[in-house]
């Protein structure tokens, strides 16, 4: 699990250079829970860490260049883009 975690930190860095490397590894966490979370709620079969990966680099690819920009509404994201992080 920690070589897809990596992976998808390193592929996020590669699409967002404003966020840190803590930062981008929050968010590949927090894209994947999300998302087992999100289908375990809705009574999905689950489809093991391949499908969740797929679903996360795909998320990447759509929001990883803005995520910098995102203004969380929860409490669970609001540390996640924290000024003090940000690359300048």
């Amino acid at each position: 699990m920690e070589d897809r975690f990596k992976r998808l930190t390193e592929q996020l860095l590669s699409v967002n250079s404003a966020i840190t490397a803590t930062q981008a590894r929050t968010w590949v966490e927090s894209l994947w829970e999300d998302f087992e979370t999100s289908r375990a709620k809705g009574g999905w079969e689950y489809k093991g860490p391949d499908v969740t990966e797929q679903i996360v680099i795909k998320w990447i690819n759509q929001y990883g260049p803005h995520l910098h920009k995102y203004e969380p509404k929860k409490q669970k994201f609001a540390h996640l883009n924290n000024e003090d992080h940000l690359k300048h």
